[in-house]
């Protein structure tokens, strides 16, 4: 492979994974897919593209096409991508739990909300709520010189029956 071509591959492979890393699936999968067409695929560098392309895929919700690179992947020379590429075959075709509606939390789409309504936007309504159930009450301050600082010996015997009993068990053993 040329030094060019090699480098484009790098730059396009770095830049799918790291939109991947922001969630940009699609972004991701255009370009492994551009470094997955310039580079050898039965090379490591290949095998690398291929196993995050598959990963790309699945998250793009693109199934099919992420099964069929890993299923790719089940003839690649290196012993790394064949394992990684089975492992990620497996988890895609395993059956998808059914949960049922009552451990799902609905999430409203706050979207279509416009910021100009005053009772949609951040910490409005919050102090008035407050102020209007009455005043919050500080904890009273402790005057530091009132409490009893003094040593009361309750550490020191502690710490003589627990050796007592340590030394005991030890004895009898």
């Amino acid at each position: 492979m040329k030094t060019e071509s090699l480098e484009i591959v790098k730059d396009n492979y770095e830049a799918g994974k790291n939109a991947f890393e922001r969630g940009q699936y699609s972004a991701s999968v255009e370009y492994l897919e551009k470094a997955s067409g310039l580079v050898n695929p039965n090379s490591q560098l290949g095998g690398d593209v291929l196993l995050w392309l598959a990963i790309a895929y699945e998250a793009a919700s693109k199934q099919a096409e992420a099964r069929a690179v890993c299923q790719q992947l089940q003839s690649h020379p290196s012993l790394e991508a064949r394992k990684e590429g089975k492992r990620l075959l497996y988890i895609l075709e395993a059956p998808q739990l059914k949960r049922p509606e009552a451990w799902m939390s609905k999430i409203p789409d706050l979207g279509s909300m416009s910021e100009s309504e005053v009772k949609y936007r951040r910490g409005a309504g919050v102090a008035k709520s407050g102020m209007s159930q009455g005043r919050v009450e500080l904890a009273e301050e402790v005057d530091l010189t009132q409490v009893n600082t003094e040593d009361n010996r309750f550490i020191w015997v502690a710490l003589i029956l627990a050796s007592l009993t340590i030394g005991g068990l030890i004895w009898l053993s």
